[in-house]
C-alpha cells in the first residue's frame, strides 16, 4: 500500500502562539523529506498538526485523499508509523516486546518474530530480552527506530531519530529510512545536522517562524541566502566524497 501525506494551509496554536502559520506540504510515497529549522521554528508542530496529535485552528490534513479528522484511531494507526522526540518509557519490558507494538495488527507470536527481526537491522538483535530501562539511550533509540519499522506503516513520521546517536548509528538510522522510501514508504523527518539531512533527504522543507521557507531539493534548500537568513550562517554547501557537507561559521 502506498500513501501520499497533504497539509493544506494548515494553522496550529499552542496557547495562545501561533506555532503553524498557513503551512502547506506534500509528501509522496518513495521519497524521503527532511523538516529543517532553527530551534522553536515549529518542526515538531508540523509533524503533530499533520498527524492529528495538535488541534488545527485552520486548514487541513488529508492521507491519500481522506480527510485524517475521518479517520478512527485504529484506521489511522494502521497507515502512519510515528516516532516521537520523546524516548521516555513506562515500563521496563524486554526490547523484543517494546518492538512488537509496533505491529498491533498481528497475532503475538507473528509480532514477536518481527520484532527480533527489526531489533537485528537496527542493531540490536543482542537486546531482545533485556529491559528497555536498563539500557543506554542509544540503545533505547535503535529498540524504538525498530517499533517504527515494524509497522510497516506506508506514512514513517521520525522527530529527530538521529538525536544523541553514534554517527554510525545516525547513519544506519537514516539508510534504513531510506531503504523504506525505496520500498514505497513515504517518510518525514526532522534533523537538525544539515549535512546529515542534505546526505539523506530527497528534499528539505527548512521553516522558521512557523511558516515554510522553502521545500526544495538540498542544493536549493541549503543555498547561501537560506543558511545566512534561517540558519545564521555564513556557508554554503559543498559535495565531498563522503556526501554533502554544509561549510560555514556564524555570522
Amino acid at each position: 500500500m502506498t500513501l501520499a501525506w497533504n497539509l493544506e494551509a494548515v494553522v496550529a496554536r499552542q496557547g495562545h502562539k501561533t506555532v503553524l502559520n498557513a503551512v502547506s506540504l506534500s509528501v509522496r510515497p518513495g521519497e524521503v523529506v527532511g523538516v529543517v529549522g532553527p530551534n522553536g521554528a515549529g518542526k515538531t508542530s508540523l509533524l503533530r498538526a499533520g498527524l492529528g496529535l495538535l488541534p488545527l485552528q485552520a486548514g487541513s490534513v488529508r492521507l491519500s485523499g481522506r480527510d485524517l479528522s475521518g479517520l478512527g484511531a485504529v484506521e489511522r494507526a494502521g497507515l502512519v508509523g510515528y516516532l516521537p522526540q520523546d524516548r521516555r518509557l513506562a515500563w521496563n519490558l524486554p526490547a523484543e516486546e517494546v518492538a512488537a507494538l509496533g505491529a498491533v495488527d498481528l497475532p503475538e507470536t507473528r509480532a514477536l518474530d518481527l520484532a527480533r527481526d527489526r531489533l537485528a537491522r537496527v542493531g540490536a538483535g543482542d537486546l531482545t530480552r533485556r529491559g528497555v530501562l536498563d539500557m543506554s539511550g542509544g540503545e533505547r533509540a535503535r529498540v524504538l527506530l525498530a517499533r517504527l519499522l515494524a509497522t510497516r506503516a506506508p506514512l514513517l513520521v521520525a522527530d529527530e531519530p538521529v538525536a544523541g546517536l553514534d554517527p554510525d548509528a545516525q547513519f544506519l538510522t537514516l539508510d534504513l529510512l531510506r531503504a523504506e522510501a525505496a520500498g514505497g514508504a513515504a517518510v518525514v523527518v526532522t534533523l537538525h545536522d544539515l549535512s546529515l539531512a542534505a546526505r539523506s533527504c530527497d528534499r528539505l522543507v527548512v521553516i522558521a517562524a512557523g511558516r515554510i521557507v522553502v521545500d526544495a531539493p538540498p542544493a536549493v534548500a541549503l543555498s547561501p541566502q537560506v543558511l545566512a537568513e534561517v540558519f545564521n550562517l555564513n556557508g554554503r554547501l559543498i559535495e565531498t566524497e563522503a556526501g554533502p557537507v554544509v561549510a560555514g561559521t556564524r555570522l
